[in-house]
Order: C-alpha cells, then structure tokens, then sequence
C-alpha cells in the first residue's frame, strides 16, 4: 500500500462543511420549472406552499444562489455520523488485478445504512421549524422511509410513510425499524387513500411503484392539517441537501492531491448521484477542471437509458406537478422481480438537463450482474452492499478491467450509497440462483410513453 494515502481518509470534524452547494447556479441550461398540470405555467411560491414547506418550495425554485447555510441544528446531527470515510479500495484492485486507484465515499454509517439521512434530517427541521404536526412520504426499498423515521424521531413529528407494496413485503425488517422510530407504514397502493382505490382497480394486484406511493403520500399530507409531503429524491431541494457527499469527498481527495478521472453513482431519481457529483460538476461547468460522470442505472427501471426528455407527472395518480426529466411515463410499474431500490419512472430534472447536455453519461445494467458485483466486492471490501449501491460497483468493476486491458491508470470515485443488510431476501435469491433479469421491451415501454400529457413547450 501507499503509505502516503491512509485507507480510509476521514475529516475532522470542522472540516465539515457548513453549507450546501446548489450546482443550478452554475448551469448555463437550467432545468426546465415544474408546471402547474392544470395551466401548464411555471409552479409559484404559494402553489408549491400547501404540499411542501416553506423554506424547501423557496430552496427548490433557486437556481441561481451557489450555497445556502447548513443550520446549526442540522450540522449538530450531522455530526453524529458525518464526515463518511473516503476509502481506498485497494483489495478490490488487488483482486480485479487492475492499475486504477478506486476510491468509494460509505455513507452506510449510520442507523438508516444510507446516505438518505442527510436529507431527512434537513426536511424534518423546517417541518419543525414551521410548526408543522407531521409529514408524509413514500419510500420504495427502504432507506428513505427509515432515514424519515430517524428524523421525524429526532424532532417528535409524526412521520406517515407509504411503502411500495413489494418491498413492503420482501423487507420487513427495514419496515419494522421505521415502526421502531415511531412511523406508520402502509404498503402501497392502499385503500386508505382516493388515489390508492383508483390505483387498485386500474392496475389489480399490482405490487406498487414510487409513483404510486408519491401520490398516496401528496393525497394524504394536502388532506390533514399541519402535515407537508417531503420526498427523498428527484427535487432539487434534496440534491442541494445531497450534496454534503460531494462537497465531503473533494474536501478529502484534495488533503492528498488526488483527482478522480471518473465519478460513478448509482441513479434512481437521483439524490445520490446528484449530491456525489454536485462540487466535481460545479467545477466542469466553469471551466476549472473535467471530470468524466456515469450514471448506473437498472435495466429493468431505465429512465436515461431508454426513457424520453419530456414533462411527465411526477406520480402515477397524476396529482403532483408535471417536471422534464427522463422518464418511462409515470404509468410505469418496474417488474416486482426487480429486487433493488431505483424503481422510479424518472429522473431529477437537474440530472436529466445535465445528460442532455452530454455532461453525464448513463449505463443499465441487469440485475444478476449487479449482485454479482455486489458479491465480489463484499468478499474483499469487508462490507456487504445495498443493491442500489451495487449498480455502481458494477460499472466501477468494469472500468477497472478495461483499465486493466488499457494499462490506463484511472482514479475511479464511485458512491457506496448503503448497506444491504435488510436485503438478504434479494441475495438469497442470487446465492439459490433463483434470480432472473427482467428487461422491459420496447412495446412495454410504449405504453408508459403513450400516457405522457401533450405538453409542447
């Protein structure tokens, strides 16, 4: 090893930073506003108002402030967890024979095993702050809804989390640890909700999507006084908060000079991807320096991949404003084989205007590969992966081997979302070699795209 360069490069605790960094201030190409599905205008202040809170509508409708203070009260709770290590992985390397340095930023150290936390806990205090009963949300594999829980814990709020049906059912132990924290839970599509009824007999027996729990948790927070609806992906708001990972990981590398030649993070909706490349991005889009960005995404949920630029509703009920992003219409409903999170229909608008850029890369990848990658890296790394995360280990491992075909000697960053110890269903399923890939076709895909709203702007 490098004695020069610690394995694990940990911050002091003032070096943590201090404010959030809002990448749309340096986007010559802005993404595209949300828009009112009803006038097809730009959402304003006092539209957004009633389903988010105040201080989160007036974070996410900034796109030209570079940085916004961290409360002191966040970064008091942030200092329970935070800084994440920035790891070398040198037995990955050892064991993929490769001349690339791969470095991973582990932001599973924490009671929720994600990085989701950094947000929650951001949501939570302006819900507080403004003197708010609870909120609501959704939550698809898990992390998010925990990470709520934690939060809404932390500053006695009610917390009101609808779980996508499947992984209600495939992981009990993530639900049981929400319920721990003093959160309901209900699987979704429910018949608690409107929206939930409509769901259910359109789609019978459907095992749920984030967009159907989105909608249930919006119905649900606009019909109970003193409730907000607060989301852990996909809105700006939360990539700024996000953000945090990036800015902590550039802080790291460049204590020992180090420059990443590729960023990699796994892609859902985009919150950890977004937060992870946010600084490195800022820095590209001035000028300062070049970076090259891929996002990993699954094969069965492939937004960038083979989705469309195009507004789309946010949710499957069609109740949330319409956003541009990539997207796979939000009538899609990801296969229940797919056993990981990222299950969302689209993008962040952010990402989504960064890629269409040609600023960001995207690759799928099936999920057998995706546990496999999980499987090698567990075995030298020492710590055993959520599946999201995996994406990203994936597309990492192959870089490393094509560096190792090229001799090229690439310093590789990719994003160590969480652990995957509530997602021993999903690798028991790989280790009995019961686990199947599931592509989407072109014509299953068409029928998510026909349901678009006619939008020409």
């Amino acid at each position: 090893m490098n004695n020069k360069i610690p394995y694990k490069i940990y911050l002091k605790e003032n070096e943590i930073p201090t404010q959030w960094y809002n990448v749309r201030a340096d986007m010559k190409n802005k993404p595209a506003p949300l828009l009112n599905p009803g006038t097809l205008e730009p959402m304003t202040f006092d539209e957004l108002r009633p389903v988010f809170c105040d201080e989160l509508v007036k974070q996410e409708l900034d796109d030209t402030t570079p940085y916004f203070d961290i409360p002191d009260e966040i970064v008091d709770f942030y200092k329970m967890y935070r800084p994440s290590p920035l790891v070398r992985a040198y037995f990955l390397e050892k064991e993929l024979d490769t001349p690339a340095k791969i470095y991973y930023k582990f932001e599973g150290n924490n009671t929720s095993g994600s990085h989701k936390l950094n947000s929650a806990i951001a949501q939570a205090y302006y819900a507080k702050k403004q003197g708010l009963k609870g909120v609501t949300t959704e939550t698809g594999a898990g992390q998010w809804g925990t990470a709520l829980s934690m939060a809404c814990s932390y500053f006695d709020l009610d917390c009101i989390v609808y779980m996508v049906k499947c992984s209600y059912e495939q992981k009990p132990f993530r639900r049981e640890v929400m319920r721990t924290y003093g959160a309901s839970v209900t699987p979704s599509p429910s018949d608690t909700t409107n929206v939930g009824k409509k769901i259910l007999e359109e789609f019978p027996g459907t095992t749920g999507s984030l967009g159907c729990a989105i909608s249930e948790a919006v119905e649900a927070a606009t019909s109970k006084e003193g409730y907000r609806y607060v989301l852990g992906s996909v809105l700006s708001q939360v990539l700024l908060h996000q953000s945090i990972i990036g800015l902590e990981s550039k802080i790291a590398l460049d204590k020992y000079d180090i420059k990443p030649d590729m960023i990699i993070g796994c892609a859902g909706g985009g919150s950890n991807l977004g937060g992870l490349i946010s600084p490195f991005m800022g820095e590209k889009l001035r000028g300062e320096a070049d970076y090259q960005f891929i996002a990993a995404e699954p094969a069965s949920c492939p937004s960038l991949t083979r989705g469309v630029y195009a507004y789309d509703f946010c949710d499957t009920g069609m109740v949330c404003p319409l956003a541009k992003m990539y997207t796979l219409g939000s009538g899609f409903i990801p296969s229940a084989n797919h056993a990981g999170g990222l299950r969302y229909h689209g993008m962040s608008s952010v990402l989504s205007q960064l890629y269409d850029d040609k600023l960001i890369e995207a690759r799928s990848v099936e999920q057998t590969n995706v546990f496999a990658a999980a499987q090698r890296f567990a075995r030298v790394e020492g710590i055993l992966p959520a599946p999201e995360s995996s994406h990203a280990i994936s597309v990492a491992i192959d870089e490393a081997l094509k560096c190792k075909e090229t001799g090229e000697e690439k310093t590789i960053l990719f994003g160590l979302t969480g652990t995957g110890y509530f997602d021993m269903v999903a690798y028991g399923a790989y280790n009995d070699g019961t686990m199947s890939d599931y592509i989407p076709t072109d014509e299953e895909l068409q029928k998510g795209f026909d349901s678009l709203p006619n939008v020409n702007l």
